[in-house]
């Protein structure tokens, strides 16, 4: 009969050596990683140190007995939610209500019985896990919740702005006999609603985006010819921006194959690239590199801008934060999407910056035959 999940660490606390003799060698059988103690404050110390996964307790030791040791476990943050099975040959019930009472999950009566130790100690340590994984989950979804509220903000005001060009403009060239616009200020209305447009297109381009990766599973990885995604983002995806954002790019020397899906790795690139447009300098002057460091691979887009403190570089890739707050022009939802990609491909992504200094992006994929 296999444990719920090898390895895991369970405490034995018994004053007779005869138990825990038998009760190391039975658990070790099954795969679990075994600590023992043989009174209440050495049981005490050792979970400070090492929380175990369950505790079996024996209810009769000197010093403090299992009761006590009980309700001091219970009333220990980190501690408390290890489930705890007391070991007795008390069978009044009085003694199985203050087993209860203290925070016991459950009773094993002397002596053990192979069997049932083992589904006792099976069936609380999956449901021990399961509550773990619940946890975790919860605060995940609180996180998501936290995102989702930032996320509702950014995007109201990414849209309001351009949005109120639209509005503007539009009313301006309605009443346009009112105002006395000529045709130069006509062709201007027009532009600028052409480019509230498009920025809007780009906000809702990026949240698709980011919905769809967000949504999906990790794809199968495959090996990705870097230069190939780099050059055909350049030509494809770049080409509109760069009338607007002019700039140099220099691809260093031959950039190293990794694992990855190549739609996704074209999207941090995409970003990577545009914000070195819009924000690495006037004009841009653009570094793309890449090299290999054990098992992954490392890829960077080095800019020319005016750089990032601390402050600013800690926020960077935090889900929907913006940079304007600082003074400094946001970099939208592209870095957002950017940090879901990594850490799906198993990969990770940052920056290194100093005021003054420029910037370098740079993301980590798996090496091939790493």
């Amino acid at each position: 009969m296999a444990p719920v999940e090898p390895r895991e660490t369970i405490l034995v606390v018994d004053d007779v050596p005869s138990n825990l003799e038998l009760l190391v060698a039975s658990l070790d059988a099954l795969g679990f990683r075994v600590l023992v103690a043989t009174e209440g404050l050495q049981a005490l110390r050792i979970v400070q140190t090492e929380p175990p996964a369950l505790i079996l307790l024996d209810v009769m030791m000197p010093g403090l007995d299992g009761f006590e040791v009980c309700r001091q476990l219970k009333a220990r943050p980190g501690i408390c939610d290890v489930p705890v099975i007391f070991m007795t040959a008390l069978t009044d019930p009085a003694d199985k209500l203050r087993g209860f009472e203290a925070g016991a999950v459950d009773y094993l009566t002397k002596p053990v019985q192979q069997e049932e130790l083992f589904a006792r100690v099976n069936a609380h340590i999956g449901l021990y896990r399961y509550q773990r994984e619940l946890r975790h989950y919860s605060a995940r979804l609180e996180q998501r919740n936290r995102e989702l509220d930032a996320f509702a903000r950014t995007v109201a005001h990414d849209l309001k702005n351009p949005l109120n060009s639209v509005l503007l403009y539009s009313h301006l060239l309605t009443h346009n006999k009112e105002y006395g616009i000529d045709e130069a200020e006509r062709a201007n209305a027009v532009a600028m609603i052409g480019n509230a447009g498009q920025r809007m297109l780009e906000i809702i381009d990026g949240l698709l985006v980011l919905a769809g990766v967000s949504s999906q599973s990790p794809p199968p990885l495959e090996p990705v010819t870097m230069r190939t995604v780099v050059q055909r983002v350049l030509d494809e995806r770049m080409a509109a921006l760069r009338v607007h954002y002019p700039g140099e790019v220099m691809i260093i020397d031959e950039l190293p194959m990794a694992l990855g899906y190549a739609p996704w790795v074209e999207e941090i690139w995409a970003n990577f690239l545009s914000n070195g447009f819009k924000y690495g300098g006037n004009p841009a002057r653009l570094q793309v590199g890449g090299e290999a460091t054990g098992e992954q691979v490392r890829f960077w887009v080095q800019d020319n801008g005016p750089g990032l403190d601390e402050a600013d570089r800690e926020r960077l890739f935090v889900p929907f934060s913006r940079l304007q707050q600082t003074g400094r022009p946001g970099h939208g939802l592209g870095l957002c999407i950017v940090r879901e990609i990594t850490d799906k491909l198993g990969g990770a992504c940052g920056v290194e910056s100093k005021p003054g200094a420029g910037s370098r992006f740079f993301f980590t994929l798996p090496a091939v035959g790493g």
